[in-house]
């Protein structure tokens, strides 16, 4: 993992976390913005995107897709850690976003926080998909 790419997580992260001060429900905004077009130019090799701070990717994100406020609302440590790890499970795998939400969605990141989030990032993903293979059989 290089330098940029580490930076991209954090801003992910940072990202997910500034959802809770604006009051998005967690569960909405997560699926909205892994799925969202872009998560998919943070996923492309190249994209302008990728230059973004956080206020400025929830603002474009905000405007294209229907975020909810109230609801549940997961701390701001499950936040940060969720999206820096959905970015960093994409430049380990390549897997685009919308990808790896359908293995491992809010709900998931959530339930296995408490145990995951000491581990490094690579067994993290690792478990997390196969915790998706044993769902998928």
């Amino acid at each position: 993992m290089d330098e940029l790419q580490i930076k991209l997580c954090d801003i992910q992260g940072r990202l997910f976390e500034l959802s809770y001060d604006n009051g998005y429900e967690s569960v909405v905004f997560i699926k909205a913005f892994m799925n969202s077009e872009i998560a998919k130019n943070l996923d492309s090799k190249y994209n302008r995107m990728q230059w973004a701070g956080e206020e400025y990717l929830l603002d474009e994100l905000a405007s294209t897709e229907e975020l909810t406020k109230g609801g549940e609302l997961f701390s701001k440590d499950i936040l940060y850690w969720t999206g820096y790890l959905y970015r960093y499970w994409h430049f380990m795998t390549e897997e685009e976003s919308h990808k790896i939400y359908k293995q491992a969605p809010a709900e998931t990141m959530k339930r296995n926080y408490m145990m995951f989030h000491t581990l490094a990032p690579e067994i993290a993903i690792e478990d997390l998909k196969e915790i998706y293979r044993q769902k998928k059989d």
